[in-house]
């Protein structure tokens, strides 16, 4: 593992169009969280925040996707977002995007890289 990366999960936890799995962003402990779900077999990650109303977007924890799988939707006002892009493709934001988090899945594991100071 490189010095910048830091583990998020076991690759097993993300299972496709499932649920994701949650995380404290150091840059700002305690309040800024991501996530991270998998999609067409990949990690995706993503600040947990609408860029609508700046709430988290899952209504339990880990609740990303929409009943299809397909999208991911924003517990607030219903916001649905493409998960390989953060695209919002409908609701109250349309047009704009998730804030994306690069991540790294290697030996079994995901990381988070390059983690904002």
């Amino acid at each position: 593992m490189d010095r910048d990366e830091r583990l998020i999960c076991d690759s097993a936890s993300l299972v496709e169009g499932a649920k994701g799995v949650r995380f404290a962003l150091a840059a700002h402990p305690g309040e800024e969280r991501g996530f991270a779900v998998r999609y067409l077999g990949k990690v995706r990650a993503f600040v947990n925040r609408c860029p609508h109303a700046w709430t988290e977007l899952d209504w339990q924890p880990g609740e990303f996707f929409e009943e299809s799988g397909l999208y991911l939707v924003c517990s607030t006002h219903g916001a649905i977002f493409v998960p390989d892009t953060g695209f919002c493709v409908a609701g109250p934001c349309r047009g704009a995007s998730l804030e994306p988090l690069q991540v790294r899945e290697h030996g079994g594991h995901v990381f988070l890289v390059n983690e904002k100071p």
